[in-house]
């Protein structure tokens, strides 16, 4: 039983870890990005894997938590919370993207990079805060 909960364990950091790698490199294709068809069509490729990361995360979690017989820590209850932050930080910037990138205004692509960075740069926080807090303790 000891191995199999070391085993999600790890599953779940592997997961951690690489969906900050997902979001580093939203981070990038945003930065490198000039053209909104182009980057709306490589975002429609990247969203989903950011989703089934999330998925992913919240699953070993809740697999954790029945294996502790569901003991809600402080902890826990933050992983929880983050993760429906993201979620929804996640379909904010895409209603974003679909909502605010018309091609034939100027500009329209400029403002919803500002719009995305922050999104992406609260994922980005969040992640770290929590990975720090869970190394720490």
């Amino acid at each position: 039983m000891e191995a199999m909960y070391k085993t999600g364990l790890n599953i779940h950091y592997f997961g951690v870890i690489v969906l900050m790698g997902v979001v580093v490199f939203n981070i990038m294709m945003l930065a490198l990005s000039h053209h909104v068809v182009r980057y709306a069509k490589r975002m429609r490729i990247v969203m989903p894997i950011s989703g089934s990361f999330i998925a992913l995360i919240l699953f070993t979690g809740a697999v954790m938590m029945a294996a502790k017989h569901l003991s809600f820590t402080l902890a826990n209850i933050a992983m929880i919370v983050i993760a429906i932050v993201m979620i929804v930080l996640e379909a904010k910037r895409y209603k974003t993207l679909k909502r605010k990138t018309d091609i034939t205004q100027e500009g329209a692509f400029d403002e919803y990079k500002k719009k995305a960075f922050r999104f992406l740069g609260i994922e980005m926080s969040l992640l770290l805060v929590m990975t720090i807090w869970m190394m720490v303790q």
